[in-house]
């Protein structure tokens, strides 16, 4: 399977609205869950997804609430919200435990999942998250606030954003297209709601480590421009969660993207250990 060819889209209908998910349906061992980050959709692991299922895996990508083809208007988009989503998929799928792969915006919902509900989680890893980053101060605050005015308002700073900082190294060869579509469903109608709702979610809670007792894998690109210092940041989470700690070198805030390989070499032992 190449990054083109995608499984076709399902649903899930939950109260209310609709997920989109896919499901390669194949493979032995646990199942793994890919959720994307913020404003983003199931396809940003479509170059990491066809390596996990040559490994032999089975892989679940899942449309967060507000985005790709999951319904957009939501009562509810935070970091818990979806952490039910991803349950209730468990639970539509007939998965009793997988290993649940966070990136940014999700690696809160990944924690939040494995410590509400650890018989469901063989494991969890954080691909660049946010979660455990100490409360910025008054000034970074202030930053975050107009950046994310500024998405909601502007979609076009989102593909700035991803043409100027968030691919600091190698690009995939469908990156223009990808940051075209993901600007161009920003602007649709209904997702200025989906957007606020998003931004406005706590992305980086402090203390939800403490519940989580499965094994953990942090993989962090070493250039990732959301983090001053990315490398601390995945030390002060691998200590929170007693995980192990991989730095993929040149990469920004989507190495799944950037470099799968890479992101693979990471993941595929961490899974293999679990099975």
């Amino acid at each position: 399977m190449n990054a083109t060819s995608a499984p076709s889209t399902q649903y899930l209908d939950v109260h209310g609205g609709r997920i989109a998910y896919d499901d390669t349906r194949h493979g032995e061992g646990t199942p793994v869950v890919l959720l994307p980050g913020m404003l983003d959709t199931r396809a940003a692991y479509r170059h990491l997804r066809p390596l996990l299922t040559a490994a032999g895996h089975r892989v679940v990508t899942m449309d967060l609430r507000g985005f790709g083809e999951s319904s957009i208007v939501w009562d509810d988009y935070s970091p818990t919200a979806i952490a039910a989503d991803v349950l209730a998929l468990l639970d539509h799928l007939g998965i009793e435990r997988a290993v649940l792969v966070g990136n940014s915006y999700t690696g809160a919902t990944v924690v939040k999942v494995a410590g509400d509900a650890p018989a469901r989680v063989a494991g969890i890893t954080l691909l660049d998250a946010f979660i455990e980053n100490p409360p910025p101060n008054a000034l970074m605050r202030g930053v975050v606030r107009a950046m994310g005015a500024a998405l909601v308002h502007w979609p076009a700073f989102w593909g700035l954003y991803h043409r100027k900082l968030a691919f600091p190294g190698a690009k995939p060869a469908d990156f223009d297209a990808y940051v075209d579509g993901l600007v161009a469903a920003l602007r649709t109608p209904g997702r200025k709601t989906a957007t606020r709702g998003q931004v406005a979610g706590d992305s980086a809670p402090v203390g939800w480590t403490e519940a989580v007792r499965c094994p953990a894998l942090v993989v962090m690109g070493s250039k990732d421009p959301d983090f001053p210092k990315p490398e601390v940041v995945a030390d002060r989470q691998a200590s929170a969660l007693g995980a192990r700690k991989v730095m993929i070198e040149g990469s920004g805030h989507y190495p799944m993207a950037d470099n799968p390989q890479a992101t693979a070499d990471a993941l595929l032992p961490f899974l293999a250990e679990l099975a």
